[in-house]
């Protein structure tokens, strides 16, 4: 009989090691899974087999015994996938924070706020990988900026390749989930020098700087989660609820969002989709990070994901 477990990727005295995680402890995955083809070292690894590893990962999972494993408290967890080959970020999906984005602008212009309808197709931007993504533990925020807001987001892997996707097969190729906090610099997302060319919006400077793309705590199989698209999403700094949601406020959901980016490049096992953030967040307020702060983020199933602001 099968059993349900978690993937993490934790730190041991020979470098990053993926990590089977059921009731607690942790069992390198290395020794549980040998054969087969399929690359047990990684997360990543994993997901290039995924059909085939989970299968036999759940197995194990009914079979370890608690004295062959390691405390999760014992351990060091590092991000569970150790690198996205991409890491693509919807902006402005959550009905309620594209409001409060709406509003936010329509104060500094002080023309009536826009009404928010639904586009399309999602809008994306990309974060580097092994530059930006870190696990729980400390994150560094950037010297250059004095401005850095928290997200929550429900972050979507890939477990088979997607191209050209349809929308009822879009779940097909979901491995599972994990939770984000995109982090953004906002004093940053604009180059006043470059006013009034295309080149005014700095999503580089915004999005993508070290430390920018916590992730964690572990990765969750899609099996064991009963509906992605109605998961409560939660943040709160120093213990105080910041943003309070559920995936349920998407605008683009989480089949739109595959099926849109399937048309442009092809994903592939361990591509992570941050599936946007709910409201707020302190950009409306004018409140940002400040070394010291802790950011815990929490979603319904899929665990607590705990960063501790620290200076560059």
């Amino acid at each position: 009989m099968a059993g349900e477990y978690r993937l993490v990727t934790y730190r041991d005295g020979k470098g990053p090691q993926a990590g089977l995680l059921v009731a607690e402890r942790v069992y390198p995955t290395a020794k549980l899974i040998q054969g087969g083809g399929i690359d047990a070292n990684s997360v990543l690894g994993l997901l290039q087999s995924w059909d085939a590893a989970h299968a036999r990962l759940a197995k194990a999972a009914a079979e370890v015994r608690p004295a062959d494993g390691t405390p999760l408290a014992q351990v060091t967890l590092l991000a569970p996938i150790l690198y996205p080959g991409g890491v693509f970020c919807a902006g402005a999906n959550y009905w309620e924070h594209a409001k409060e984005m709406a509003e936010r602008e329509a104060a500094a212009s002080g023309k009536p706020a826009k009404p928010v309808t639904k586009a399309r197709d999602p809008w994306f931007f990309l974060k580097t990988s092994a530059h930006s993504v870190i696990g729980p533990g400390p994150a560094r925020l950037p010297a250059v900026s004095h401005a850095v807001d928290w997200e929550a987001e429900l972050g979507v892997v890939i477990g088979r390749s997607a191209r050209n996707v349809a929308l009822d097969r879009a779940f097909d190729h979901v491995a599972g989930y994990l939770v984000v906090n995109e982090l953004s610099a906002r004093d940053l997302s604009r180059q006043e020098d470059r006013a009034g060319t295309p080149m005014h919006w700095d999503w580089l400077g915004q999005k993508c700087f070290e430390d920018a793309c916590p992730m964690g705590p572990w990765f969750t199989p899609a099996a064991y989660v009963r509906d992605p698209n109605k998961l409560g999403i939660k943040l709160w700094v120093n213990d105080e609820l910041k943003q309070n949601s559920s995936t349920g406020d998407l605008i683009h959901g989480i089949a739109e969002q595959i099926a849109y980016l399937s048309k442009h490049v092809t994903l592939r096992p361990g591509d992570v989709i941050s599936t946007g953030t709910p409201s707020g967040v302190g950009a409306p307020k004018g409140t940002f990070l400040k070394p010291g702060d802790t950011v815990r983020v929490e979603i319904e199933g899929l665990g607590t994901l705990v960063n501790h602001m620290v200076t560059e």
